[in-house]
């Protein structure tokens, strides 16, 4: 039924449920399971006192420390995918925007289905932009299953 399942992990409630669901079609299907973690710059005041406040550890910025927490939460999906019995496992890190990071991720491996939660981390995003799960649905080539 599917052969490539792509689920976005950011370490959300829906994030955990979305995986949840990925995992267990995975396994039903023997489908390879690609997860992505996406992040981003969302305050540029953040972004700017970064740039002026020393650092305890050289070459220590903002990118790192995302990029950084980024990895472990792709990691802790892939772990727990392994567990779950899932045989075909990818974890990805992505830096941009999410909705469209997740759709371009999703054609560039081929992926036949998307699953994501509702609500993620970005809830500020989600008021003033409209939800990444909205903009996902409207844009991807694949079928998107929201959870």
């Amino acid at each position: 039924m599917f052969e490539r399942i792509l689920v976005p992990y950011d370490g959300s409630i829906g994030a955990e449920r979305a995986l949840i669901k990925a995992t267990e079609l995975a396994k039903l299907c023997k489908a390879h399971l690609i997860i992505v973690t996406v992040y981003r710059h969302h305050s540029m005041l953040e972004a700017s006192l970064s740039m002026v406040r020393g650092s305890s550890e050289p070459g220590s910025n903002l990118d790192e420390t995302m990029r950084s927490a980024a990895r472990e939460a792709a990691d802790f999906a892939k772990s727990h995918a392994k567990d779950a019995g899932v045989e075909h496992v990818s974890a990805f890190i992505k830096a941009g925007q999410p909705a469209r990071t997740i759709v371009a991720m999703a054609n560039d491996k081929a992926c036949d289905l998307i699953v994501l939660g509702s609500r993620g981390l970005g809830a500020t995003e989600s008021y003033l932009l409209g939800s990444v799960s909205h903009k996902v649905t409207g844009t991807a080539d694949c079928p998107v299953l929201v959870v």
